[in-house]
């Protein structure tokens, strides 16, 4: 019997940068088992820091658009897991997503909050990317486990 495709929502505030970064990686490591997008709550557009960080992993976000996780469920877009992205101090402006879904939360810093110079900022951020890419690739050992127990357990290994 055939598998189906778990879809999965990630969801940050504007949708421009950790969201965005975590369904690239899903897309990468899923190997088709997955369906990923991203959403956020009052989307923007896309952190041009990101899409340079991401390049340089071989991804191309530079024509990537932002959306609202508020279309999406105007829509009747359906997801296995809805998983916020939004850091610790930022959740409580994350979205919550309706409907019958698995909600996971794996926090990271937001990358639109980051001083310094230029440089400073793409170092930063290139911290934030390794770490989204290490919980992605956690998150589909998780769910290729049978998304039973600590998922943060898969993301630390």
């Amino acid at each position: 019997m055939e598998k189906i495709m778990d879809k999965v929502l990630f969801i940050c505030v504007h949708n421009s940068a950790r969201s965005q970064m975590a369904e690239a990686y899903l897309d990468l490591f899923g190997n088709g088992e997955f369906e990923a997008q991203s959403a956020g709550f009052e989307p923007t557009s896309i952190n041009p820091l990101v899409v340079e960080v991401m390049r340089e992993e071989g991804v191309d976000l530079s024509s990537k658009g932002v959306q609202s996780a508020f279309d999406l469920f105007r829509q009747g877009r359906v997801f296995s897991y809805v998983i916020t992205v939004c850091s610790d101090a930022d959740e409580a402006q994350c979205p919550i997503y309706p409907g019958l879904v698995r909600r996971l939360h794996i926090p990271f810093a937001d990358p639109s909050k980051l001083e310094g110079t230029r440089e400073e900022k793409l170092a930063q951020l290139r911290g934030i990317r390794d770490q989204i890419r290490e919980a992605v690739k956690g998150f589909v050992a998780w769910v290729r486990a049978g998304g039973e127990g600590d998922l943060m357990h898969h993301i630390r290994q």
